[in-house]
């Protein structure tokens, strides 16, 4: 879902051939990276965790020379993407599961938004606060859910403690910096209760569950109850 949404707004707003520079902040193993990558991007993956770092390199070894001149890895933190790239560096910044373990948001956001070029899009997907208490209170965690309303924090399904943003107010941040939302979508708005050792369903089963995620997670109310918030912003 994320990379459907992702495609459809770098589509809306670039002239199709255009080849993009890309910053994933917290790129992971690599997964989006190399899927721009495969599409003709040239990509900077920007990680912290050096075990994530050593596997975005093991699966960039793996592609074609053409896709791993495209793709750069960086070995540092997203709160310090001012030390790494100059102003406007990049025409789509990505910052995928990241600000959810960012216990002040706000620099980092102003930081992104820096190196973003005129027009440039920027990709955040973070934690729902405004449903929060959803997935217990589904779950039977009555408890749980009471606290959920409260407060942003909470802990994720690997037991890390995390932090969830509100729609609200991260449109206020990002028109605070100049890179107004555009665009936001609801992820993971049926299947987040889904156990996470659940076998993946495959053939048209597989495309009926993304077809029913799709359309309820760019349609009002369901988006603003999923898990997951995919928001887009563009630099003035």
């Amino acid at each position: 879902m994320v990379a459907r949404q992702l495609d459809e707004q770098i589509a809306a707003r670039f002239a199709v051939g255009r080849r993009l520079r890309v910053l994933d902040v917290g790129t992971g193993q690599g997964t989006q990276a190399l899927r721009l990558a495969r599409a003709g991007h040239r990509v900077t993956g920007l990680e912290a965790d050096s075990a994530m770092l050593a596997a975005a390199r093991e699966a960039l070894a793996a592609e074609p020379e053409g896709i791993r001149e495209r793709v750069r890895l960086v070995h540092g933190d997203g709160r310090d993407t001012g030390v790494h790239f100059l102003p406007g560096a990049f025409d789509v910044v990505l910052c995928h599961g990241v600000l959810m373990y960012v216990e002040e948001p706000g620099p980092m956001l102003a930081g992104l938004a820096r190196v973003l070029a005129p027009g440039g899009l920027l990709s955040l997907l973070v934690r729902n606060g405004d449903a929060l208490a959803l997935r217990p209170g589904l779950g039977g965690d009555w408890a749980g859910a009471l606290a959920a309303f409260d407060t942003p924090a909470y802990t994720n399904r690997l037991g890390l403690p995390g932090r969830a943003d509100r729609l609200g107010v991260l449109t206020r941040s990002l028109a605070g910096i100049s890179a107004p939302v555009q665009a936001w979508y609801g992820v993971r708005v049926f299947s987040d209760l889904a156990p996470d050792g659940a076998a993946v369903p495959g053939g048209s089963e597989l495309e009926v569950l993304l077809a029913a995620e799709e359309r309820a997670g760019r349609t009002d109310p369901y988006r603003g109850v999923a898990a997951l918030l995919h928001l887009f912003g563009a630099r003035a």
